[in-house]
Parts: structure tokens; C-alpha cells; sequence
């Protein structure tokens, strides 16, 4: 056992999934004092700032869910105050979170996305004007995408903002969805409906840095269409089974995907991958959805359950965590170089 750190556990803020992020903070506290650790949890607010410069922290842990926590902004703000943090830095954490960026980075490196178009809100314009801008956004996807489509937010998490929709479906009802969505944020994605099994995948670094996968995990929501916010966060509303039944080959592709989406986007320390698995069991049939760099850690959370399959308990793993930044430190700064003289 290491020297007692003091860590600071930063949740909430402005953010739709700030109930799930204190949730998550309670279960990671819990667990870093049962490390030996001194924990004070912190919210993300105004007085944040003032509280970490004066605090006297050993590192951060930002378990922080969406806008300003998980998107890069926490990020900076830890780093310009010098502190040591657990989870990906700025950039890693801005890809990540903007789905329609996280995307190209994923078609660059070759990695199995769906085909999809963005569509950006028009700004200032009227009611009227969004319902044609919407309709006339569909009508591109299925010309472009197909006729089976999923709307989604790029820039949200848990399932908020996401419908999909079969084939069959209303151009008129799919553009109400986008409308509906546009009011979460300005920028969506209507990408192909990928049919499957819904799996994810955690990746977790190792001392040296090394990211390794853990066993994926299979969900299934027999009350809901899909993993929806209810389904993911109301216990017993889903159910997870880890390791998944897919078999070797399609295990390992899995996880060759999800350490391969970890590095294409520059995540340190942990993430998890969502994936579909296509019904034919292919390993050609494997769609790469989205990656979260700071995965939950609630009562209902995927990763820390596939850490407790590896045989990681949750004290081990946040004790982990946060020993790891200790030793990496702040973020690397560099000495202004002085104007050259006339």
C-alpha cells in the first residue's frame, strides 16, 4: 500500500447527466476511502477553481458526465491549475464527446462506423424553417444512409436525445425527432439503424500505460427499445452479462476494436467502447458507436462491473487510478522563450 493521497472528486455541473455523474462520485469516494485515501468531494460550479488552487490536492478525480466535464473544459481548467487528474486530457476528452468529430478520427483509422450525415440547427431561424430544415435532413440521410436511421446528439451521453427508426417509419416522424433533438444541442447525427447485439467493451491502462480490454459485456433492455437513460441507470430496468456469450473470434474483435478506438482518439487511462454486434455473428458485422473517456461508476455502471469480472475490485481499480496520475503528474509545461534582440 502507497502513501494516504488527498483526492478530490469532482461531479455534477451543467450538465443533463449530472445526477448520474454524483451518483457515480458517491461510489468512487466510497471506494478511494476504503483505498486508505482522503476524499472530498467537490462540485462543478463557480467555486470550483478557487477550491482546487487552495486545496492542497494530490490529484483529481473528475467524475464528471457530459458538458464541461467529460468534453475537455474540466480538463483544461485542472490543467492550467497545475493538478495531476485521472481520465484523457483536453483533447481526447473534446473528441470524444463531439460525436460527429469522434467519428472521422474512427473512418481515418479505418474502424467500423456507421454511415451517417450530420445536420446542423439552422441558427436564428423560425419554427417553420426548423420543421423544413429537419424534414429536408432526413430526406438526405435516406438518400445518402438508408432508410433505417438513428438520430442522435453529438454531444450528449446515456442514450439522452437518441430515437431510432425502422424502415417503414414517417419522414414526418423521424424530422420531429431531429427537431426534438435540435433543442439539445445544435448538431446531430442520422446515422444507419445497425441491427444487433448491444455490447461494451471498458478499456483500462496498465502501469506502464498499456491499454488492455476487459471482458465485454452484453446488455439487454426487455422493457426498452434500446439502452435508454432509464434502462441504464434505473436498477434492474436492464441486464448485463459479462463476460458476453460471443464466442473467441468475436470477442477479440471486440476488443481489438475498442483498444483501437481507445488510441485513435488519444484516451489515457480508461475508456469504454459501445459497439453492435450484427445478428449474423460476423466479426465483418461489428458496428463502433461511440467511446466515453470517464465511463460511469454507479450501482448500475458497466465498467466497473467488467473490472470486477477481471478480478479488479472497485477499491483496487480507483486506487489505481489515482496512484497512476499521481506519478504522472500535471500536465507537461514548457519555458517561454524570450524574444529574440534586435
Amino acid at each position: 500500500m502507497g502513501r494516504r493521497l488527498s483526492i478530490a472528486v469532482v461531479s455534477g455541473g451543467a450538465s443533463i447527466e449530472a445526477e448520474v455523474s454524483r451518483a457515480s462520485a458517491r461510489a468512487v469516494a466510497t471506494a478511494l476511502s476504503e483505498a486508505g485515501h482522503h476524499v472530498t468531494r467537490l462540485e462543478l460550479d463557480v467555486w470550483l477553481a478557487e477550491t482546487l488552487r487552495t486545496g492542497g490536492f494530490d490529484v483529481v478525480f473528475p467524475v464528471a458526465h457530459g458538458t464541461l466535464g467529460e468534453d475537455g473544459s474540466l480538463q483544461g481548467l485542472l490543467e492550467l491549475l497545475d493538478l495531476p487528474y485521472v481520465g484523457s486530457g483536453v483533447l481526447a476528452s473534446a473528441l470524444a464527446m463531439d460525436k460527429s468529430m469522434a467519428r472521422k478520427i474512427f473512418g481515418l483509422e479505418r474502424l467500423p462506423v456507421a454511415p451517417g450525415v450530420i445536420a446542423r440547427r439552422p441558427d436564428g431561424a423560425t419554427e417553420p424553417e426548423i420543421a423544413a430544415a429537419a424534414l429536408e435532413a432526413v430526406a438526405r440521410a435516406r438518400a445518402e444512409v438508408g432508410l433505417r436511421l438513428v438520430v442522435k446528439p453529438s454531444s450528449q451521453g446515456s442514450g439522452v436525445g437518441v430515437a431510432r427508426f425502422p424502415e417503414d417509419a414517417p419522414a414526418e416522424e423521424i424530422a420531429a425527432a431531429v427537431t426534438a433533438t435540435w433543442t439539445l444541442d445544435e448538431v446531430l447525427l442520422l446515422e444507419h439503424f445497425a441491427r444487433g447485439r448491444e455490447v461494451t467493451c471498458g478499456v483500462l491502462e496498465d502501469g506502464a500505460g498499456l491499454p488492455v480490454a476487459l471482458p465485454p459485456t452484453e446488455i439487454a433492455s426487455p422493457r426498452d427499445a434500446f439502452y435508454t437513460f432509464e434502462a441504464r441507470y434505473a436498477p434492474g430496468r436492464s441486464v448485463h452479462t459479462c463476460p458476453a456469450d460471443l464466442g473467441d473470434p468475436l470477442t477479440m474483435a471486440v476488443q481489438a476494436i475498442s483498444v483501437a478506438a481507445h488510441r485513435a482518439l488519444g484516451c489515457r487511462d480508461l475508456s469504454r467502447a459501445d459497439l453492435i454486434v450484427g445478428d449474423d455473428g460476423s466479426t465483418d458485422a461489428i458496428t463502433l458507436l461511440e467511446v466515453n473517456t470517464m465511463p460511469g461508476f454507479t450501482e448500475t455502471s458497466l465498467f466497473p462491473q467488467a473490472a470486477g469480472r477481471a478480478g479488479i475490485s472497485l477499491a483496487r481499480l480507483c486506487d489505481s487510478l489515482v496512484r497512476n496520475a499521481s506519478v504522472r503528474g500535471p500536465a507537461r509545461r514548457l519555458t517561454a522563450r524570450a524574444l529574440p534582440r534586435a
